[in-house]
């Protein structure tokens, strides 16, 4: 892993820095987890560190330390847009575009005097920091920002409460070490491990905390919405704006529900159509060698990772899933591959 000028930002870090952590739109797991690790470093050297994200974060992350110092711009867009006043470095975290953050990315993208570092493990990076650590083979943003602290010589600093933000992020991109894994990844995780972070209790934090209408929306989406294209191995689950109302769906009370598709052997892609008030979101899985990211991508405006990627959709929930069936016979030959 390789930062090329890693020692002009450990020179520039060397005095206490004014430091703004961000990171994307809807912040997971992994957004969280490096925000929250990165903070708890930085604070620790001298810095003084803000946090912001675009929207709020998903309730299954409060039990985190320090969470309730991360200012959400949705909330307070006045307050946010002046604290990047007075600031020295802003690290980009779990995103690779600008668009990703949406209107936060304004307040410093233009500012020459603002350096910009971006820690990130998404394909293709666009090319506005200074400084890049990006790794599109690593699990997480928060397997990198172990790394980047590796870099900095400073790894005695990881203890169990930046142990935990970083071991969270793991395991919610890893999906508990079902995806993306490899044998560094799971001698960082060892590391963390000895220094007390207690795995089983971030599962249990992290997984089991949904509520009754949770359970009961992911039976309605397999028993009435799930839909099995078997000539291609592809399964789909479309929520109308009914749907949204009946079961009060709010951020974040669909996460996961996609995955349930790849359960079955034979589905090989996995489509999650959702009817929002202005706009239809499609969110899409896969398994082995086949890249849901062009489909992402070349339809539907979007992006991501090989087997994880979303995007949206302007005509309508009908003609979206309509048209997501129409380019399937294009991909059924990789499809059908073993």
């Amino acid at each position: 892993l390789l930062m090329e000028n890693i020692t002009e930002l450990k020179s520039l870090m060397a005095t206490p820095k004014n430091i703004v952590l961000t990171s994307h739109r809807n912040p997971d797991g992994d957004a969280i987890g490096s925000t929250l690790a990165l903070y708890h470093f930085l604070a620790r050297q001298g810095h003084h560190v803000r946090m912001i994200v675009p929207s709020d974060f998903p309730a299954n992350l409060s039990w985190m330390s320090g969470i309730e110092n991360i200012l959400v711009y949705d909330d307070d867009p006045e307050s946010v847009a002046d604290l990047f006043e007075h600031q020295d470095i802003v690290f980009c975290l779990d995103f690779n575009a600008i668009d990703r953050i949406d209107k936060v990315g304004q307040l410093f993208i233009d500012k020459a005097e603002i350096t910009k570092v971006m820690i990130d493990h998404h394909l293709f990076p666009e090319p506005f920091p200074d400084f890049v650590l990006s790794d599109t083979s690593a699990s997480s943003t928060c397997e990198l920002v172990f790394r980047f602290i590796e870099l900095l010589g400073q790894l005695d600093q990881v203890d169990v409460i930046i142990g935990e933000c970083i071991l969270t992020g793991i395991l919610t991109d890893t999906g508990s070490f079902k995806y993306s894994t490899s044998s560094k990844l799971f001698k960082i995780v060892a590391q963390l491990l000895e220094r007390g972070v207690d795995d089983y209790k971030l599962q249990d934090l992290i997984f089991n905390s949904m509520k009754e209408k949770h359970l009961r929306l992911l039976g309605h989406c397999l028993n009435r919405r799930m839909e099995i294209l078997d000539e291609y191995n592809t399964g789909i689950i479309v929520l109308t704006k009914e749907d949204y109302a009946r079961f009060d769906i709010k951020r974040g009370d669909t996460e996961g529900i996609v995955n349930y598709l790849l359960k079955m052997r034979h589905i090989k892609m996995a489509a999650f159509i959702m009817e929002q008030p202005t706009i239809v979101k499609i969110s899409l899985r896969s398994k082995g060698d086949f890249s849901v990211q062009e489909i992402a991508q070349k339809y539907f405006r979007g992006g991501g990772h090989k087997n994880a990627s979303g995007g949206a959709s302007f005509i309508g929930l009908r003609p979206t899933v309509r048209k997501f069936k129409e380019i399937l016979p294009d991909y059924k030959e990789k499809l059908n591959q073993a």
